[in-house]
This record gives structure tokens, C-alpha cells and sequence, in this order.
């Protein structure tokens, strides 16, 4: 009998800052696909979110992330994406991954925000081809819209696309750096440490605590 292969779950995002919804989203996919690890990979440098003034280094945003899941056993920080030159592509990721690592399936979690502008990424076939894309519900979305979008996208590129039954944190990062930069109680909606790391290090309150 062939062994399963291994089953990786990657939240992708730049987690600037990190913040309990990802947590959960990580969580639950774990749960519901029976995942063997989830890896949290934080961007390089997104081609899409160039302008960072005022935001976290790499740096920062890294030990921010690995300071949110040191006390889950089955969450990794994966610097896969932080390269040199900065941008990085979901593509070109997962094809790397696969190439590494070819006896293992990996689950690219994404919002559903993301989904709706699937046709817009860097090559979706080749990121359908090289891994199953799970959906996050937002308390905004129609799931009707939503189940109408994953039929498309599934037929356009032959992808595999699976909701994600989960509880809805609807928070962004944005909002909440414009809390810290408005000296708004931030806790419960961030870790502890993290928390602690983000006023140590000054981060985001020189940030416009109006654009969320």
C-alpha cells in the first residue's frame, strides 16, 4: 500500500503584524485536512503592497510570527519567500516546494477576497497545478458568489479549490496598526509576546492610524 503523502498547509501573508485570525485560520485547516504542519510564510516583499512606509522590517515581521506560533507543536515559520530580490509569487513557491519535497501535498490558504481576484495572479494554472488552494470565508461574502467563483476558477484552470469551514475573525492587519498608532487596546486580538515585541520596537505608531 503506497504511504499518504504528507500534507502541508501554507498561510502566506506578509503578517504585518500577525494577528489571532491567522491563527485560527491555521488552526482550523490543520483540523479539517488533516494536515501534518501548517507553515507561516511570511513575504519578502509582495509585488503588489511595494509601499511600506512606517510598517515592520522583514525582520520584525518575521520574529513576530515565530514569537505568535512558538507554543503550537504543528506551526513552522518558513522563510521560503524571503529572498533577495523581494518579490516573491505564489508559482513559483509552490513549484519550488514540490520540486524540494515531491512526496508531500501542499494547501495554500487564502481569503476569499483573494480568490475573487484569482484570475489576476501570477500564472493561477500553474499555481493550481502545483497545490490545493483553500478558501477562508469572510463575513462579507456571499457564499453563493463564493461557490460560483471556486465552480469557475475550477473549470478555467482544472484546480482543486476547497472551503474552509471555519469561525469568521473579520480583522485586518491594517486596522490594527491604526490602532497602535491611536494607542487603541490591541490585546486579545494579537499574542501577548507579540504585543510586547510591537512596543519595544516602536512599530506602527508612526502609521496613519486613519487608513485601514
Amino acid at each position: 500500500m503506497d504511504k499518504r503523502k504528507k500534507r502541508i498547509g501554507i498561510m502566506g501573508g506578509t503578517f504585518d503584524p500577525i494577528h489571532i485570525g491567522h491563527l485560527i485560520l491555521g488552526e482550523t485547516a490543520y483540523e479539517q485536512f488533516q494536515l501534518d504542519e501548517v507553515l507561516f510564510m511570511p513575504s519578502g516583499n509582495p509585488p503588489h503592497k511595494r509601499n511600506r512606509a512606517h510598517r515592520a522590517t522583514d525582520d520584525q515581521r518575521c520574529e513576530m510570527v515565530k514569537r505568535a506560533i512558538a507554543s503550537n507543536p504543528h506551526f513552522s515559520l518558513s522563510l521560503e519567500e524571503m529572498n533577495e530580490d523581494g518579490f516573491t509569487y505564489t508559482y513559483r513557491t509552490l513549484e519550488r516546494l514540490n520540486k524540494k519535497h515531491p512526496n508531500t501535498e501542499y494547501y495554500f490558504i487564502l481569503g476569499a477576497d483573494s480568490l475573487f481576484d484569482f484570475d489576476e495572479w501570477k500564472e493561477p494554472a500553474r499555481i493550481c497545478q502545483a497545490g490545493i488552494i483553500v478558501v477562508a470565508t469572510r463575513n462579507h461574502t456571499k457564499e453563493e458568489a463564493l461557490d460560483e467563483t471556486i465552480s469557475y476558477l475550477t473549470k478555467k484552470y482544472n484546480g482543486s479549490f476547497k472551503k474552509l469551514k471555519t469561525l469568521n475573525i473579520d480583522i485586518s492587519s491594517a486596522l490594527l496598526r491604526s490602532w497602535v498608532a491611536g494607542k487603541r487596546n490591541i490585546r486579545y486580538y494579537i499574542p501577548d509576546s507579540v504585543i510586547e515585541y510591537i512596543k519595544q520596537n516602536h512599530i506602527y505608531e508612526e502609521c496613519d492610524e486613519h487608513a485601514i
